[in-house]
């Protein structure tokens, strides 16, 4: 039945497995999905830390880069600050301030860091592709921000650190 339950009301499944452990029926849990799932958990908060840091980077490359038929890296950018929005800085500040809390909440996710960066830059340069309809060779094709300036509160490309 627990088997079964699983497969057709995973909710009704999560709370049967909840009772069991409090009643420590051990021998009466599902061992297989429950494995399954809290591994699930733990890479579901990796998942977030990468959506999070992707948005964040694609909302960080748009801060810096956001002339149009710019041909060539950000070296060469023209800055048009009159088209940065209230709506993008709230992203960056929310983004920021939503991954700090899940480092304090899961502080081994910070080993998971780097690696993070490097998937995130991929979907974060993706989303500013496609929002500034810039073409990729735009944009680096590796990171060139530090994780430090990442998680600043004080930085924008483009800009000096606010103090």
């Amino acid at each position: 039945m627990i088997n079964n339950l699983y497969a057709i009301d995973f909710y009704a499944w999560t709370q049967e497995q909840a009772k069991l452990l409090r009643d420590r029926q051990w021998h009466e849990l599902d061992l297989p999905n429950l494995i399954e799932e809290i591994e699930s958990l733990g890479k579901q908060q990796r998942q977030e830390l990468r959506n999070r840091l992707s948005i964040l980077i694609g909302h960080l490359l748009k801060w810096r880069l956001l002339g149009t038929g710019c041909p060539s890296p950000l070296s060469t950018v023209e800055y048009q600050p009159q088209r940065r929005s209230r709506s993008w800085l709230s992203t960056i500040r929310v983004q920021r301030r939503e991954i700090q809390q899940l480092l304090q909440e899961n502080p081994s996710l910070k080993s998971y860091l780097q690696e993070a960066v490097l998937i995130a830059y991929q979907n974060g340069k993706d989303l500013a592709v496609g929002e500034t309809n810039l073409p990729n060779k735009t944009f680096p094709a590796e990171c060139t921000y530090t994780l430090e300036d990442i998680l600043s509160d004080r930085f924008f490309p483009g800009e000096p650190y606010s103090e």
